[in-house]
């Protein structure tokens, strides 16, 4: 179906598919667990690279048969275990970048990994548009993107793949300008449970405006794998500002630094990021990071 060399079954490999970097710890199936404070999973089965939309369409229409869930996993860089198979399953791989534990398995499982699926199809220089496949992680997207003059804004801050903050409705400091991914993005390629393959706005539709039939693309948006597997994304690009200035501002007390962001935003000042830390957060930073902050809603 996907090849000798696309197919592991590696410990080494199921483990690492098997957790994010939450607090969920990826143990043998034959192993007992006494009570402890940490959450245990175990991890897939199998791990399968899929190399193409082909791939995870076979993939899908074989576990629909024999009634295998399926579950799309990342890189493992999220905390939350959003995605953890409870009954085992097929883990589609995108990087994980939530904060709830979602790569794990907790009964084993097939762990799909999308990250060969990293190539940028086309860029629309003249549109402000691109279409990239869901392996590929914004980074390199924006550094494939850099002669153009463009980029894509939307930053969660791990090195995430654009499947996964698709999948995720990731957002990042810049949502205050340019919104979440649900407002960046225009058009999915999405494989249903069945294997079949449909795209949410239409055969390589980039129209930034449609007022036809239902919003598909939004509903797949967020959707964290259980609609479907998102194997290619249209995305909106924004043009690169010509300088960047930042500023760190202390405030007395937590009303003052808020009321200030929404004078600075009803005076339609152009701000793209604005990041709020009260005095307990700000003590944390000076521990850690030995900075002379004052220890104050900043």
């Amino acid at each position: 179906m996907s090849g000798e060399s696309n197919v592991s079954i590696a410990q080494s490999v199921r483990e690492q598919h098997g957790k994010d970097e939450g607090f969920y710890a990826t143990i043998p199936p034959d192993v007992v667990v006494f009570a402890t404070n940490t959450q245990h999973t175990i991890p897939p089965d199998v791990v399968v690279f899929a190399t193409n939309t082909q791939h995870v369409s076979r993939v899908h229409k074989l576990c629909y048969e024999h009634n295998v869930p399926i579950i799309p996993y990342g890189t493992g860089t999220g905390l939350e275990g959003g995605v953890n198979a409870i009954k085992g399953g097929v883990c589609g791989h995108y990087t994980g970048t939530g904060l709830e534990g979602g790569v794990n398995a907790i009964e084993g499982g097939v762990c799909i990994d999308l990250t060969q699926m990293n190539k940028v199809i086309e860029v629309n220089e003249h549109d402000f548009d691109c279409t990239v496949e869901a392996g590929i992680d914004w980074r390199s997207l924006n550094q494939y993107l850099r002669d153009t003059g463009l980029y894509f804004p939307i930053d969660p801050g791990a090195s995430a793949s654009i499947g996964g903050m698709t999948a995720t409705s990731a957002s990042g400091t810049n949502a205050v300008a340019f919104g979440t991914m649900k407002q960046n993005v225009l058009n999915l390629e999405v494989v249903l449970p069945d294997g079949r393959v449909m795209n949410t706005s239409g055969h390589k539709c980039r129209s930034r405006k449609s007022s036809a039939g239902y919003d598909l693309t939004s509903m797949f948006i967020g959707s964290e794998g259980t609609l479907g597997t998102i194997t290619k994304i249209c995305l909106k690009l924004s043009a690169v500002p010509e300088c960047v200035a930042s500023g760190v501002c202390s405030f007395p007390d937590d009303k003052s630094a808020i009321d200030s962001v929404i004078e600075t935003l009803q005076s339609a000042i152009p701000v793209a990021r604005v990041e709020y830390l009260d005095d307990v957060s700000i003590k944390a930073c000076r521990a850690y990071s030995r900075v002379s902050l004052t220890e104050s809603p900043t």
